[in-house]
């Protein structure tokens, strides 16, 4: 029951073209009325937006790097820096439970050739390769979700791991998404907040795999030690 569930959820996001509305263009043309809205009861749509971005990251459905800019655009850098940190944490744990208890063949025959991969990396490094996977995307995010529920990884390590190596990168997009939602003009691309955002975006995952080779040298120092 709870696979028919998950299957009408993705139908219906596809049926109802719900992924038209997570693109920049959507957040542009509709931000100051979803401002609007979260001024005017800020609670709800801080639980609606949640669980929205809870689901889509749950059931591996495109749009949460919209929705993470969207998150800067409409509640604020602070804010939206909470709600995403926790809800993607959620949504990722959910779909790594899903991955563990129903869609196991599945996604051993889609992803099946990258999960040798992960099992040598998680083998080798155990939470620490989950964190760096999480730091540097080179493994697309919902993908990490799924392969890590066919590995040995307890969930709450899965979880915690996932929060703090996703933490940085979420603070970036949802700084970007307070200037890049903001675009009218051209003269707006040239902004000091809009050149500062995309230099973020840019040099993050470089800086971040400069640290992950720094923690990964100390760590091996200190086991030889």
């Amino acid at each position: 029951m709870l696979l028919i569930v998950v299957v009408l959820l993705i139908f219906a996001f596809f049926a109802f073209g719900l992924g038209d509305y997570l693109t920049l263009a959507a957040l542009q043309s509709g931000r100051m009325r979803l401002v609007s809205m979260v001024e005017a009861d800020p609670i709800a749509s801080s639980i609606g937006f949640f669980a929205f971005y809870v689901a889509v990251t749950a059931l591996s459905l495109p749009g949460a790097a919209v929705m993470t800019l969207a998150a800067g655009a409409i509640f604020g850098v602070w804010w939206g820096l909470v709600l995403v940190s926790f809800a993607s944490t959620v949504g990722a744990t959910l779909a790594f439970l899903l991955s563990r208890t129903l869609l196991r063949r599945w996604v051993q025959s889609r992803f099946g050739a990258r999960l040798s991969t992960i099992d040598e990396g998680f083998a080798r490094d155990g939470a620490f390769y989950l964190f760096s996977l999480r730091m540097v995307p080179v493994v697309p995010f919902f993908v990490v979700n799924l392969l890590m529920g066919l590995t040995a990884i307890g969930v709450a390590t899965f979880y915690w791991v996932s929060q703090l190596g996703m933490l940085a990168g979420t603070f970036v997009y949802v700084f970007a998404g307070t200037q890049l939602a903001t675009i009218d003009t051209l003269g707006d691309i040239m902004s000091p907040g809009l050149i500062v955002a995309l230099s973020l975006l840019g040099l993050f995952p470089l800086v971040a795999r400069k640290s992950l080779a720094l923690i990964s040298r100390r760590r091996n120092v200190h086991e030889v030690g």
